[in-house]
């Protein structure tokens, strides 16, 4: 019975002694004015601007060069970790996903296009953010029908592959 009360007793300190460690590891909260001024001075967004572009909407966009043929699609966007976007991977070559390979463009060579193809052939060029051209942008959409590259689909399939790391 004694060693009962004894091994209850040393299970007792020791929680008591995790615990006390906890409290001790943990910081001391805001004074009032100090968690007021954390939360109201951030600026949070209620929904997209005018100009800003979902990137998820991107993915799959379809890619053409300049004689409006079909060169590929989107399959990535690579950003660093600012949140610049650094890279389009574009799908190039194959048919329906067999045989298809990855190609990375720097964001800088790809112009975006509000308009369908048939469209995009009649309206103006027009620098956009960031130095990138943005054909249409009259569209009220809030990303682009396509992108346009510079390249023949040839050039696209000879460029190098890009592979993903795990």
């Amino acid at each position: 019975m004694h060693s009962r009360i004894r091994s209850g007793f040393i299970i007792a300190a020791a929680a008591a002694s995790l615990m006390s460690s906890a409290a001790l590891a943990q910081t001391a909260p805001k004074s009032g004015s100090e968690a007021a001024t954390t939360v109201t001075s951030t600026s949070w967004m209620t929904q997209e601007a005018a100009g800003q572009w979902r990137t998820s909407k991107m993915i799959g966009l379809n890619v053409y060069n300049a004689s409006n043929d079909k060169i590929g699609d989107i399959s990535e966007l690579i950003v660093d970790r600012s949140g610049k976007l650094e890279a389009v991977v574009v799908g190039v070559g194959g048919f329906l996903g067999m045989g298809e390979h990855d190609v990375a463009i720097p964001y800088a060579q790809i112009s975006w296009v509000y308009q369908p193809v048939a469209a995009s052939r009649t309206t103006p060029i027009t620098t956009g953010a960031g130095g990138t051209t943005v054909r249409g942008s009259e569209n009220p959409r809030s990303y682009p029908d396509h992108a346009a590259l510079n390249m023949t689909k040839e050039q696209l399939k000879a460029a190098p592959e890009f592979k993903f790391s795990r």
